[in-house]
């Protein structure tokens, strides 16, 4: 089996972070303070919370929730090809835990979780077919 090369590519502004957090306010004061910069709120496309750059990295945090993204900090490496990207991960080993159309959620071939950022347009259909129909594995334990 030949596997397709998958080109990485700035989708955010840089490598992103996220962070979750039980009380987001207080996670945002400490985060703010020891990094010396402002988390500013996300618009409603780019999801909930806040994010910022730092040294070239950029960080998000948003409240702890339920989800398989929701439970540790991830980071998320950028991709042009979302679909492309997530059947590598299958390919290589690795599971998928929680697809999605701009981010998906993996386990290496090690157990580690990590996500897959994709660009910001919309997936085609053909894509995102390809990307549901992945899908293996549950919540990360």
């Amino acid at each position: 089996m030949t596997l397709a090369r998958v080109t990485v590519e700035y989708v955010t502004s840089r490598f992103l972070i996220e962070l979750p957090a039980d009380e987001p306010e207080r996670a945002r004061r400490f985060w703010q303070e020891l990094l010396e910069t402002k988390l500013e709120r996300r618009q409603p496309e780019d999801g909930r919370g806040w994010h910022a750059e730092y040294e070239g990295i950029a960080f998000g945090l948003h409240e702890r929730g339920p989800g398989p993204g929701d439970r540790f900090s991830l980071p998320y490496f950028p991709v042009n090809d979302l679909a492309a990207a997530t059947e590598r991960v299958l390919a290589l080993g690795g599971e998928i835990v929680h697809p999605g159309e701009r981010w998906v959620i993996c386990r290496d071939s090690e157990g580690t979780p990590f996500g897959l950022a994709g660009p910001r347009e919309q997936l085609d259909s053909t894509s995102q077919a390809a990307l549901n129909s992945s899908q293996v594995g549950g919540p990360p334990s």
